[in-house]
């Protein structure tokens, strides 16, 4: 979702123990027909709360992350939440804007290539 270089698999897992450690966080598997095929996460990212989302390529295109962010937010009441985006990213970008997330501002500065967008 994001505009970052993806990580090898040891700083990933170090990256991940330190979500799943936060206990102001919030992450949820997503299954379909028994199947894991992702995961969708709320956690605070340089102050800000905000969402994530993975889900495997084989599973794109079938609103399946469209239908777990929505879940979360539906779960979870505090506002505002914020996203971080490629700006590239369509797909995403869509995603976000289903679930009613707008365009915050361009995060050209700090995360060149990023868009951050809000949901008040």
């Amino acid at each position: 979702m994001a505009a970052f270089t993806p990580r090898e698999r040891d700083a990933f897992m170090t990256h991940w123990g330190s979500i799943l450690r936060d206990a102001s966080g919030v992450e949820r598997t997503i299954e379909l027909d028994g199947t894991v095929v992702g995961n969708v996460l709320l956690f605070t990212f340089e102050g800000r709360r905000e969402v994530g989302y993975w889900v495997g390529r084989e599973f794109w295109g079938r609103g399946i992350a469209t239908r777990a962010l929505a879940a979360l937010l539906d779960e979870v009441s505090e506002r505002p939440i914020y996203a971080g985006v490629a700006e590239t990213n369509v797909a995403s970008i869509r995603v976000l804007e289903k679930c009613g997330f707008r365009v915050a501002e361009a995060n050209a500065e700090e995360h060149p290539g990023e868009v951050l967008m809000l949901l008040a």
